[in-house]
């Protein structure tokens, strides 16, 4: 399969244009939050010992270039059911990780987002051809309806050989990034999206207001990422800090970013790594940027 999309250009209008590069800017910011407990930023490579800031600039760069790409598929599918869409989005997904994966050694630094980005680009080309509203809980609900039963098709029902998610799953009932898109990014349009627009509205400056917001979806979401690697008690763990930490003031003051970079040090000395918080930040911030949002 191609790595890379190939020279031919993409005709998409300047609106379709406009919403793929915010989310291909999604992802920078995301990476340049900091400090974010556990996860690569400036200040240091989080509980990682394979990656650092630069891999991810390289990913978002090999990512931004498919973006497009989905839109161009969900518009042109728009008459289609959306329950066929997701079917006919994987292979553009699958060049788009191999792309990924050449430009970062191997690495997998966004593959979550991948996932996430390629549908919410898929349902603004859908709704677009629609002529239907282009707004964060439209998107969100066109995102539930093209992956309707994805949870009980791939990962309740399995045979043989399990994948970590299906483990998990079977384990926890814990359904990641596929639960994520399934229920509509239902902690975001829920809960994250709502408080970083309320921060933003109290005077915080963007950072602090993303902070306050990955505390937030930390402290809710069932983070696979952390269960792979600290197992359940590791996901109550830091669900319990996060939620600790947000409630005594999140980033208020010199005492709450003490407060952060300690949960950070404790993060990495527990080998704890919340990525699937960090790509529903990456969907909070795209989704804000929506006109009238």
């Amino acid at each position: 399969m191609r790595s890379q999309p190939d020279d031919s250009p993409v005709h998409i209008s300047q609106e379709a244009c406009n919403f793929a590069r915010t989310a291909y800017r999604a992802l920078l910011v995301e990476v340049n939050l900091t400090p974010k407990p556990g996860l690569v930023d400036r200040h240091n490579t989080g509980a990682h010992h394979d990656m650092e800031l630069s891999h991810f600039y390289r990913s978002a760069r090999a990512i931004g270039v498919w973006l497009p790409r989905f839109i161009k598929r969900g518009y042109e599918d728009a008459a289609l059911p959306a329950t066929q869409q997701l079917a006919r989005l994987r292979p553009l997904g699958m060049a788009c990780e191999n792309h990924m994966f050449c430009a970062t050694g191997g690495i997998n630094t966004h593959k979550g987002s991948i996932f996430s980005l390629g549908l919410l680009c898929a349902a603004f080309g859908r709704l677009q051809r629609q002529q239907r509203a282009l707004n964060a809980e439209a998107l969100c609900a066109e995102t539930a309806a093209m992956c309707q039963g994805l949870v009980e098709r791939e990962l309740r029902h399995t045979k043989g050989w399990q994948t970590v998610a299906q483990r998990l799953f079977a384990a926890h009932k814990l359904s990641g990034a596929r639960g994520a898109a399934e229920s509509g990014f239902r902690l975001v349009v829920g809960g994250a999206l709502p408080l970083y627009r309320q921060r933003l509205m109290a005077g915080y400056d963007q950072q602090a207001a993303l902070i306050d917001s990955l505390l937030w979806l930390m402290a809710h979401n069932d983070d696979t990422n952390v269960a792979s690697r600290g197992g359940i008690n590791g996901v109550h763990w830091l669900r319990r800090c996060a939620a600790e930490l947000l409630a005594r003031g999140g980033t208020t003051g010199d005492l709450g970013l003490q407060r952060l970079y300690r949960f950070d040090g404790e993060c990495i000395a527990r080998n704890l790594s919340p990525g699937g918080s960090a790509d529903l930040l990456i969907v909070t911030w795209l989704l804000a940027q929506l006109p009238g949002n």
